[in-house]
């Protein structure tokens, strides 16, 4: 099917025919899809999305793909794109309606510069607002979740409801969303008034702490963390730190490929030029199979694996 004949696509999407998926994803790795469709708004989105469901169309929706591990092969399905370098956030009193596009870092800088809410955990964490609501992103003991008073989302089958924070279910990275597959088209967010010089101060702290212990994917591709911290009721409960237990397990100078660990985080994979999807998925098998071996339980992937591996 030619994307081009859906006469009924919102005019101010953009297609991009075959696209390299690599383009996309903060791995600068995968295959094409036969169209990505990027969406300015929420609803350039829920249109493009209805288009599709309506046609028959299976599609997918991403942000910034900065947890997606995309195989060499491709995707066999149409790709939505929900991100844009231009924030959209509305501030009114302690409350803020932001779009699920937004940019992560881009809210917790405009957070600070209005004087409300203490969001300077998120600095410097890639991708948007909606991805880190749906995997409840955080950072130093703190969740994007504790914030969240509702959020208008789409469905799968391209119904927009909207749903109040506390029925989210959020969890350690997790949310509801993660199993239903809707998708975060903008958000409300209930804040506390800050005091701008001293949250100014620690954004700048944490941004240089990002600096000195993670790579910058731009020249470094990779996804952040590629598995879970453990939960302390496991059998690993002595600690949670997942790259502690790789680095126990000997996997700090693993390598296949392309792919190896990053010298200063053993719970970070690195795409080198040369890489491969398939050099990274098989780097994360041998250090699942090192952690099995030595402590005798699965590590969880905390990137997401798309097509066929």
């Amino acid at each position: 099917m030619d994307i081009n004949e859906l006469v009924s696509l919102p005019a101010q999407t953009s297609i991009v025919p075959n696209a390299l998926l690599r383009d996309y994803t903060t791995f600068q790795l995968g295959g094409a899809c036969p169209a990505l469709i990027d969406c300015p708004d929420a609803d350039a989105l829920a249109s493009a999305a209805q288009c599709l469901v309506a046609e028959g169309v299976e599609f997918m929706v991403i942000g910034q793909g900065s947890n997606l591990l995309v195989s060499d092969k491709g995707l066999d399905l149409v790709v939505l794109r929900y991100c844009t370098e231009d924030p959209a956030a509305e501030f009114d009193g302690l409350r803020v309606r932001v779009s699920g596009s937004t940019l992560f870092d881009d809210l917790a800088r405009l957070a600070i510069e209005q004087g409300v809410g203490d969001l300077s955990f998120c600095s410097g964490i890639p991708g948007t607002v909606g991805g880190a609501i749906a995997g409840n992103a955080g950072a130093f003991g703190r969740q994007i979740g504790d914030v969240v008073e509702s959020v208008d989302l789409l469905a799968p089958d391209g119904s927009r409801h909207e749903v109040q924070g506390a029925e989210l279910g959020f969890e350690y990275r997790s949310s509801v969303l993660k199993q239903t597959g809707a998708v975060v088209l903008n958000a409300v967010l209930k804040l506390e008034t800050c005091d701008i010089e001293t949250m100014t101060a620690e954004r700048e702290r944490i941004m240089e702490l990002r600096r000195t212990k993670h790579p910058n994917w731009r020249a470094s591709p990779c996804a952040g963390s590629v598995f879970r911290n453990v939960e302390p009721t496991s059998a690993a409960d002595r600690r949670q730190a997942a790259g502690w237990f790789l680095e126990e397990a000997g996997a700090k100078n693993f390598h296949v490929g392309g792919a190896r660990l990053f010298e200063k985080h053993a719970n970070i994979i690195v795409a080198d030029p040369e890489a491969t999807a398939q050099d990274v998925f098989a780097l994360t098998e041998k250090m699942i199979a090192a952690v099995r071996e030595r402590f005798g339980f699965e590590l969880e992937r905390e990137i997401k694996l798309l097509g066929e591996f």
